[in-house]
Order: C-alpha cells, then structure tokens, then sequence
C-alpha cells in the first residue's frame, strides 16, 4: 500500500473526479467552496454560506433528457451555481452549459402558475476546463486579454457593451492556458488555478499560498490519511482520467494519420494528372507515339500510387474503428468519439 501511496503522490488530484467532490462536494469542507467561488466573483457578489442540493435533474416530460452536474449548490442569497469539472474536450461544451443554466431557470416557476410574476434567482454556471474552449477557433472571434484563460460571460448589448441582464453568468477557467509561475500570483483566484493545476505535484503549502484559505487542503487532501475506501475510489477515479486521456489522445493522432494520408493521396492525383497534361501537350508536340508511351507509363504509376493511397487510408479507417470501440466502451460521449476519430455519429452508433 506505502508503494502505490508514493505513485499517487503525497496529495488528491482536484482534477479527477474524485478529488473535486472530495474537496468542493462535502458539507464540512464546504468553505473551500464559497473560498474559491468568491475568488472567481473577486468583490462582484461575496457568498457566506451554500446549501448543497440534488445534482440529478430529470426532465419535465419522459422525452426530455436527463442532466447530472458535478455539482449544485444554493447561495445565500438564493442565487444558484452548477460547478462542472470537465477533463476531455467537448465540442459543444457551450451548449451544455446553456442547457443546463436553462433546465435550472425552467424549474423555478412552478407549473401552472399564473400572473405576470417571473421573479427569478440568480444563476451561474461555473466550469473548470482541462482543456482550450477556443482551440480550434470556433468562435471566430480573437479574444484579446491578459487573461485568456478566464471567460467572465454575462448577456449584454451588443453596442453599448452594457450588462443587459445581471442575474444570469458564466465563469470559465482553461486550466492549460494559466501558465503563471509563483511570482507572478497577484489574485487570490491566481492561488486557486495554481494550486487546482500542481497540487497533485506538491510535497507541502509553499510559502506563496495564503495559509489561511489554503491550509485546510493541504490538510484534508493528503493520500496517507484516505481510508481503504477513500482510496480505492480515487485510485479508480485517476486511472479513469488517465485512460480516457490516453484514449482521446489516440483517437486525436488517429484522425491526424487519416488527415495526412488523405492529404497525401489527394496531392499525388493532382501531380500526376498534371504531370499528364503536360506529357500529352509535349506529346503532341513531339509526335503521338511519343506521347502515347508516356502517357500509359503516367498511367500505370498512377494505379499504383492509388491503390497505395486506398490501401494506407483502409488501414488508418480500421485503426479508427478499433479507437471508437475502445472510447465506446469506455462510457465516452458519442459525439466526442465521433469528432476525435473522424468517424460519424451513425457509424460510432453501429460498432
């Protein structure tokens, strides 16, 4: 056991699912939530207690799907926050978010009421990302700031870039962009990403913690005083983390290989249809049985370099598929395996 305690490393990981609700989802380590929430909201709200609630939410009818948040909570004042901690990328992250802060608001006017009535509580959603949300530029937009691994999203005009509606909000940390060093930790919600990101590395609280916010986890978060159970569970919760990792990381080179033997194939035809125009053009100059011999010898390297290019993108398909298996079994979204082998959604559906 001391052996697979020192692999593990001396602290939980609050990265892995275990370790975020082992810090954040427990009603005496609740302060370490309102702590790390407060750092986020930095003075626009301060939260002095939370009330956790059920994070299992099923829909209104039996067609409507069924959400789980990592975890939701009440605020003092009635506001509600869901905290999601999301390790894999996902390309319609932001629309899952929407949903969720939507399926909460849908809940807060009981059915059938009448009236003009439509008070409703705060929300926000606050997700915790191994991953950039923006990777691939899907919005488009170029997001100039010193601080590009923090989204602090609120519904706003347009033109005059004034809050339009305060009491919906979307806070959102790209753990891989904060790549700030010790000196450079200016905020309290600087400590927090550093300390979500290296924690796991860590043999002690360095002196540029603040020990009053922080010394409670370096306290309860130490792997020797887990029990049996304990650790069972997060040594099950990091191996999954890893494997999902590894499998999406593979399934990523996978769509890669298929990307460039596509790329290949389709840069060979072009050489060699243009090779042949221009042999036939000096063909015609030269004379027709000159330019008919070069023409089926530009004919036969064809073939050959097509059937090569068929066969190489038959073996990365079957690569693929084996992939999307491994992800499928795994539990894995189908719509991430899909978009990480290059595999449709049907396809994904039939293995």
């Amino acid at each position: 056991m001391a052996k697979s305690k020192r692999h593990l490393g001396r602290y939980v990981d609050p990265r892995t699912d275990f370790g975020w609700k082992f810090y954040f989802g427990r009603e005496d380590n609740k302060i370490l939530l309102i702590e790390f929430l407060n750092s986020l909201f930095h003075g626009e709200k301060i939260i002095s207690d939370l009330r956790y609630k059920p994070v299992e939410q099923d829909g209104d009818y039996e067609e409507m799907r069924r959400v789980v948040f990592d975890l939701h909570c009440i605020g003092n004042d009635g506001e509600v926050f869901i905290i999601e901690m999301q390790q894999l990328f996902q390309e319609f992250f932001k629309d899952r978010a929407v949903y969720y802060t939507s399926r909460l608001i849908n809940k807060q006017l009981a059915r059938g009421k009448k009236g003009s009535d439509y008070y409703l509580p705060e929300v926000y959603f606050i997700g915790i990302l191994e991953f950039d949300m923006d990777r691939n530029g899907s919005s488009g937009i170029s997001r100039v700031t010193e601080r590009p691994y923090f989204y602090d999203v609120a519904l706003c005009d347009k033109l005059t870039k004034e809050i339009f509606y305060d009491k919906l909000g979307y806070k959102m940390i790209s753990l891989p962009l904060f790549n700030k060093q010790p000196e450079e930790l200016k905020t309290v919600m600087d400590q927090w990403l550093y300390l979500l990101k290296h924690l796991s590395t860590m043999d002690r609280l360095p002196s540029f913690l603040d020990k009053r916010i922080f010394g409670l986890i370096f306290e309860i978060g130490e792997i020797g005083k887990l029990t049996e159970e304990e650790l069972m569970s997060y040594e099950a919760s990091l191996k999954h983390k890893r494997d999902a990792e590894s499998v999406f990381n593979s399934a990523l080179k996978s769509g890669e290989a298929l990307g460039h033997a596509k790329g290949l194939a389709e840069g060979k035809a072009k050489g060699l249809a243009e090779g042949k125009a221009k042999g036939l053009a000096e063909g015609k100059a030269k004379g027709l049985a000159e330019g008919k011999a070069k023409g089926l010898a530009e004919g036969k390297a064809k073939g050959l370099a097509e059937g090569k290019a068929k066969g190489l993108a038959e073996g990365e398909r079957k690569k693929a598929l084996e992939t999307a298996k491994a992800f499928k079994e795994m539990g894995l979204p189908i719509a991430d395996i899909a978009k990480g082998t290059g595999l449709s959604v049907e396809e994904v559906e039939k293995l």
